[in-house]
Formats: structure tokens, C-alpha cells, sequence
């Protein structure tokens, strides 16, 4: 079996061929064949679909319920602020610099550390499934959701995201809605009752003063925002409909359906929502994952971010290297020693989890 620092070594050349290698989120093909290269060099079995990768441990046991490790290997695309090469791994100062280096980057190779110490080890507790997964950044159809039919059922799950290897034991899901407000189409010279701006008004209103009951303890309330309005291509012309974007961040106390059946009641308005899929994330405060967290000195808090947490339904921990506002900045970057803990230390709450110690 590897040692700790033999695989943090090996973590992090990875970290830096994967800056190097441009993978915006859809277009991971190349960052796929350096992990599926990584499994191979270490002698793990995989499977590929699509740009997605996944192994199992070698002692898999079916009667044994199954831990997933996830992280993701797409990126956004750099934005003009950036004044280093984005797809160069510089090195200076302790940091790494580069796209995808702390979003998710580090999370990722961390995760493959931590999954290729345990792989040979047996009588382990639980299975281990580790899954690199692509098009998280989009959330598009060929991600990890698609990878979980192929996967035995899942206990709980550990999705590698910058949280300063803090336990993020609860993330809102999402739910944007298209809102057309209609109304009659008229000269603006004369009177119309039945104009679609003036209607979305109170419908702008609802949104701006509607408060859903359940408050979560770790998330708080639902959060519902109007983000865009449009309607009108000239000035002397009514519209017959005015077009609204509502962003809404669901807490852990409703589906997505909930929230969308009480709009739809709600609104005197066409209620279209984009998709439905990206819900609220939590895992008990009491899971062994979260104790094993705990006990060694980790916190616990509610993510606002969403993570490909939102396609489980299991219980689930975000947890990772990195600090989230790193994430989609000009000159990204994460810490050397951020990664080096964060191996250390998912292996430290692995080992808690598996009631095993570290060797």
C-alpha cells in the first residue's frame, strides 16, 4: 500500500496536468484520459461513460452498503480578468495557481488520494464507488447524473468542493422559473386595464413578500429572488405578456415540487421551470461521517452554493480543500498545504468512519 506522502505527491502532479489541460465543462475528453491514465498507473479497474470516470474498491462486498467519493473534473471558462495563462500550473509562494485548480481540482485529486489508500484495504465497513464526474459546472445531462443508474445503491456520499475541509452538512437546491405575465396588446394612446406590465407587478410582489414556512436550522428560510424582466419592443405599443426569471433557493424542508405547486397556486401567471432535478442536500448531524468530522475538530455549516450534491438522494457531505470564494476568479488558485491536509484529513474521517486507524 501507498503512503500518504507517496499519494499526495502523486495528487498533486495530477492536479497540474489537469490545469494544463483544457476542460471546460461539456468538453472533458482530454482531462478523462489523465484520470483514467492516473487509475491505470495505480493498478485500480475503472469504467468510463462519456467524460465521466468511476472504480470501485477491491474487496467490493454487494452485501455491504456504499460510500460514494465524488468530485468533478469541468471547468468554467476563465473570465477576462485573469493575468496569468490560466492552463499554466505556476507554483509560486505556496499556491497553485490555474483554472479548475481549487474549483474542484484539489477536491478532486484529494479524493483519488484518499480513494487509492483505501482501495487494497479489507474488511472495510462499507464500499467504496469513486466517481470524477464532468458537466457539473453546467449541470448538464451527461454529469454524474447519469453515471448513479449504473451504481449500486448508494448509503451516503462525500462531494469533494472547496469548503476549507470544514463539513458542510446541508446545500439549497435550486429552482429557476420562467413567469409570463399576459395581458392585452394595445395603442399606448389609449386606455387598457389589462396591461401585462402593470399585471406582473403583483406578481413581482408576491415574490418580493411570500415567506414559506418551514425554516431550516442549518439552510434558513427559502430564498426567492426576481432576477430579469422583459417585455415591450417600442414605446407606443402594450405588450400582451411581460417575461419574468425568478431564481429561487430551496432549503432542505421542500422539493423543488412543493416549492413549485405553491407558485403555480400562487401566481396569476404561466409558471415554467427549467428543470426540476437540482434539489436541497443534507446529511444528519448525527451520521458517523459527520461525528468522524467532529471529533476532529472539523465545524459544521449550510452551503448557499450548489454542488453536484443536488442529483443524490442520499444523505450526503460536502467537504473539501480550497475556499469557495476562490471559485470562478481571475488568477484561481489553491494552497499546497491545503491539498496535503485535505488528504490527511479525509483519510483521518475516513478512518473515524471505518472505525479503522490511520497507519
Amino acid at each position: 500500500m501507498k503512503t500518504i506522502i507517496n499519494l499526495t505527491a502523486e495528487a498533486i502532479l495530477l492536479l497540474k496536468k489537469l490545469i494544463e489541460t483544457p476542460s471546460f465543462s461539456g468538453e472533458e475528453n482530454q482531462t478523462a484520459v489523465l484520470i483514467a491514465d492516473w487509475f491505470e498507473q495505480d493498478g485500480i479497474p475503472y469504467h468510463r461513460e462519456n467524460n465521466n470516470l468511476w472504480a470501485y474498491n477491491r474487496h467490493f462486498d454487494r452485501t455491504k452498503p456504499t460510500l460514494l467519493l465524488n468530485s468533478h473534473h469541468d471547468t468554467v471558462k476563465p473570465n477576462q480578468a485573469y493575468t496569468l495563462d490560466p492552463f499554466t500550473a505556476l507554483e509560486e509562494d505556496g499556491k497553485i495557481f490555474g483554472l479548475g485548480s481549487n474549483d474542484a481540482g484539489g477536491c478532486l485529486v484529494a479524493l483519488l488520494a484518499a480513494f487509492a489508500y483505501f482501495y487494497p484495504q479489507e474488511n472495510l465497513s462499507h464500499n467504496i464507488v469513486m466517481v470524477a464526474s464532468a458537466e457539473e459546472e453546467s449541470s448538464g445531462p451527461n454529469g454524474l447524473n447519469s453515471v448513479l443508474q449504473h451504481l449500486p445503491e448508494l448509503d451516503c456520499a462525500i462531494v469533494g468542493e472547496p469548503t476549507e475541509m470544514q463539513l458542510a452538512i446541508a446545500e439549497k437546491g435550486l429552482l429557476v422559473l420562467d413567469i409570463t405575465v399576459r395581458g392585452t396588446a394595445s395603442h399606448a394612446a389609449h386606455e387598457n386595464p389589462d396591461n401585462p406590465i402593470y399585471n406582473a407587478l403583483n406578481v413581482i410582489e408576491w415574490f418580493r413578500n411570500y415567506r414559506f414556512e418551514k425554516v431550516s436550522e442549518i439552510l434558513g428560510p427559502v430564498k426567492m429572488t426576481v432576477t430579469q424582466i422583459n417585455a415591450g419592443k417600442q414605446h407606443n405599443v402594450v405588450p400582451s405578456e411581460c417575461q419574468l426569471v425568478v431564481d429561487i433557493r430551496v432549503n432542505d424542508q421542500y422539493t423543488n415540487t412543493e416549492i413549485l405547486d405553491t407558485v403555480v397556486q400562487s401566481v396569476n401567471a404561466t409558471v415554467q421551470p427549467r428543470s426540476m432535478h437540482l434539489n436541497a442536500s443534507s446529511i444528519a448531524p448525527e451520521h458517523p461521517l459527520v461525528r468522524s468530522g467532529v471529533a476532529l475538530g472539523r465545524t459544521t455549516y449550510g452551503s448557499p452554493t450548489l454542488s453536484d450534491q443536488s442529483v443524490l438522494s442520499c444523505q450526503s457531505l460536502k467537504l473539501g480543500p480550497g475556499n469557495s470564494l476562490r471559485s470562478h476568479t481571475a488568477n484561481e488558485f489553491i494552497y499546497r498545504h491545503e491539498i496535503e491536509k485535505g488528504i490527511a484529513l479525509y483519510i483521518e474521517i475516513l478512518n473515524g468512519f471505518f472505525n479503522k486507524k490511520t497507519e
